[in-house]
C-alpha cells in the first residue's frame, strides 16, 4: 500500500547452498527515518510465513520494502531456533552482501544518479555501518557527504580538498539555520564543512573517527580555526584584553564561571561568538541522551564567548569600559554582545530572547535621537 514510486530495487535469486529469491525495494524516506519501518516479507514456496523477521533479514534492512521466498526455510520454528541456526545467519549474510554490491555497482557506474538517492538512502546506509562491520566495509568508500556548496563528496575527497586549510580535521554541521554565522564565516574564509543534520549522524560521526585513524570530526562552532584569524603583531595586548573583557563580562552578566576570549578575525563584522568544544558538547549530549539531565547545565561552563578584537563594537567596549558617564552603555553592549553569540550559538531562553528584544529595541532608541 505505498504508492511513491521506489528509488530502486535489488533482485535476490541464491540456488546454492540455499534456495532464494526475492526483491527489495528502496522506499523514499528521507529524514522521516525514526517513525518509518518498511515491511519485508517472508514466504516459503509461495506459502506467507511472516513480516520482517530480524534472525533472517538484516536489522538495518527492515527499513526497506519487498518479498523473500526460501524454500529451505521451515514454515513454522520458534525465534530461539533461527537465533542459533548457522543456515539463517548465511541468508542474513547473503543479503547483506546483495545489497551493499548493488550500491557500489551504483556508485561506481551510476554515480549521478546515486547522488540524486543519496539524501534519501543515506540513513539506511549509515544505521547499516554502525550495525554490520562487513557492510560497513564494503560500503565504506561510498559514502557521501554534502559540502556547503551543495556538492556530493567523500570523506577522502574532502580531506584531500581541504589538506591545506584544516588536515585531517571534518568540519560539519547540524543545523544550517542556527549555525549560518559559523557557515558564512567559513564560506568568506574559503573554507569547506559537510552537513550531518540527519537523528543518525550524532552516532555515526564517532562511527567515522574509529573507522579513520587521526581524522576528527568537529562541530562548526567547536572552535575558530587559524585560518580565520588575522596576524597578530602584539600578543601581550591580545592577552590583557582577553582578561579585561573576561573581568568586565562577568561582572556585567553576572557570571563568574563565563570564560571569554578576545581573537583577531578577518571578518571584522562579526563581533562575537559562542564556542563549545567537541569533547564537551558530545559529553552534553550523552547526557541528554541518557537521560542525566543534570550534566547538561554543568557544561555551559565550557562554552567560550570569542569577541572580534578588529569589530568596531568590542573595541567600543575595550576603549570605554573604565569611564564613568559611559557605563550604562557599556553594559548594554556587553549583554547584546553576549546574547548575538549566544543566538547563532544555540536558541534561547524564552526570558533571554523577551531581554534581547527590549535591548534590541532600546539601542536602536538611542541610535535615532
Amino acid at each position: 500500500m505505498d504508492f511513491k514510486e521506489p528509488l530502486f530495487w535489488i533482485h535476490l535469486n541464491m540456488d546454492y547452498p540455499f534456495n532464494l529469491k526475492g526483491i527489495l525495494y528502496f522506499p523514499k524516506i528521507g529524514n522521516e527515518f525514526d517513525t518509518i519501518e518498511g515491511t519485508i516479507k517472508l514466504y516459503n514456496n509461495q506459502v506467507y510465513v511472516a513480516d520482517n523477521i530480524k534472525e533472517v533479514i538484516p536489522e538495518f534492512l527492515l527499513l526497506l520494502k519487498g518479498v523473500i521466498d526460501c524454500p529451505d526455510l521451515p514454515l513454522n520454528v520458534s525465534r530461539s531456533f533461527l537465533q542459533n541456526d548457522g543456515f539463517v545467519k548465511k541468508i542474513s549474510d547473503y543479503i547483506s552482501k546483495k545489497v551493499a554490491d548493488k550500491l557500489k555497482g551504483l556508485y561506481n557506474t551510476d554515480l549521478d544518479n546515486y547522488k540524486t538517492y543519496w539524501d534519501d538512502i543515506q540513513p539506511f546506509i549509515k544505521f547499516g555501518c554502525l550495525k554490520d562491520d562487513k557492510f560497513d566495509k564494503k560500503v565504506k568508500d561510498c559514502v557521501l557527504f554534502k559540502n556547503l556548496a551543495g556538492e556530493h563528496v567523500t570523506l577522502k575527497e574532502y580531506l584531500e580538498a581541504n589538506k591545506e586549510s584544516h588536515e585531517n580535521k571534518v568540519f560539519y554541521v547540524t543545523d544550517e539555520q542556527q549555525q549560518s554565522q559559523y557557515i558564512e564565516l567559513f564560506k568568506s574564509n574559503d573554507m569547506d564543512a559537510v552537513i550531518l543534520n540527519h537523528s543518525i549522524d550524532q552516532h555515526y560521526v564517532s562511527h567515522l573517527e574509529a573507522g579513520n585513524e587521526n581524522v576528527k570530526l568537529l562541530r562548526i562552532d567547536s572552535d575558530i580555526s587559524e585560518s580565520m584569524k588575522t596576524e597578530v603583531t602584539n600578543e601581550d595586548e591580545l592577552k590583557s584584553n582577553t582578561e579585561s573583557l573576561q573581568e568586565l563580562f562577568r561582572k556585567v552578566l553576572n557570571n563568574d564561571k563565563l570564560e571569554v576570549k578576545v581573537e583577531s578575525l578577518k571578518a571584522d563584522n562579526i563581533s562575537s561568538m559562542m564556542v563549545l568544544s567537541e569533547e564537551s558538547r558530545r559529553m552534553q549530549d550523552m547526557g541528554k541522551m541518557y537521560g542525566f539531565m543534570g550534566m547538561a547545565p554543568g557544561m555551559d561552563a565550557m562554552e567560550t564567548l570569542v569577541l572580534n578584537n578588529n569589530n568596531n563594537l568590542v573595541q567600543y567596549v575595550l576603549e570605554n569600559r573604565d569611564e564613568e558617564t559611559k557605563q550604562a552603555d557599556v553594559n548594554l553592549f556587553c549583554e547584546q554582545l553576549y546574547d548575538l553569540a549566544m543566538i547563532s550559538h544555540k536558541p534561547l531562553e524564552a526570558d533571554a530572547m523577551t531581554k534581547f528584544i527590549a535591548r534590541s529595541n532600546e539601542i536602536m532608541g538611542k541610535l535615532a535621537k
